[in-house]
């Protein structure tokens, strides 16, 4: 059975999806505060719905804070619709946005989503890149030199990508499609700057950079 979070000071819409979530046979924490949702992300949901607007500590922040430590999805519930709210949503570790007001059978489904691809990545095994790089796909970390790369959900996703398909090129918008999801809200610019922290983990730490940019085309693993 999966654990769902859900995290909103506006107590009846917490009752809503808590009742829908139990009826189709999910087990449900519930917080209605930032410093709640924090608490209770410790104990390791498998996703979690985080409002963006709550009186303490905004879910923005909530995100950043418990993402070193919570790997599940975190899909935020907003009725924000601008591209720099989306950006910075991403960029706090976010996985995905539902708009205000949605419908209970879209949420339903796009959460059904989440878990299967968090499902299908869990079945994988460790992979060794070479002697210095690993990728434990099981756990979802990153080592050089077996010292771990401390990495953002979004930033392992795209190196799960491009290093399963070494010497592929993948343009931005695909990148986008993949990782984030067909129907996200955001925008393929986002794409970029997670590339770009990841190759400045990977210089931290000595190793070469294994993502290459394509000029005008994308972006590949190099083998």
């Amino acid at each position: 059975m999966n654990t769902i979070l859900i995290v909103d000071d506006e107590e009846d819409i917490v009752s809503m999806l808590q009742d829908y979530f139990l009826y189709n046979g999910y087990h449900v924490l519930t917080a209605t505060s930032g410093r709640e949702a924090i608490s209770k992300a410790a104990k390791e949901p498998d996703l979690i719905l985080l409002d963006i607007n709550m009186p303490d500590i905004d879910g923005l922040q909530v995100c950043s804070r418990i993402r070193e430590f919570v790997v599940c999805p975190i899909l935020f519930l907003t009725a924000r619709v601008e591209d720099s709210d989306k950006v910075r949503g991403f960029a706090s570790g976010g996985d995905d946005y539902v708009i205000k007001p949605f419908s209970l059978s879209e949420l339903g489904a796009r959460v059904a989503a989440h878990l299967r691809r968090e499902q299908r990545r869990n079945e994988r095994s460790k992979v060794f890149l070479d002697d210095d790089l690993t990728i434990d796909y099981t756990q979802r970390r990153l080592y050089w030199q077996e010292t771990e790369i401390m990495l953002a959900k979004k930033e392992f996703e795209i190196i799960e990508l491009l290093s399963e398909h070494a010497g592929q090129i993948f343009s931005k918008d695909r990148i986008y499609e993949i990782v984030w999801g067909y129907d996200s809200e955001g925008d393929a610019s986002v794409v970029a700057e997670h590339i770009r922290r990841i190759r400045a983990k990977l210089t931290q730490m000595g190793a070469r950079q294994y993502v290459e940019t394509v000029w005008g085309v994308g972006y590949r693993w190099t083998k």
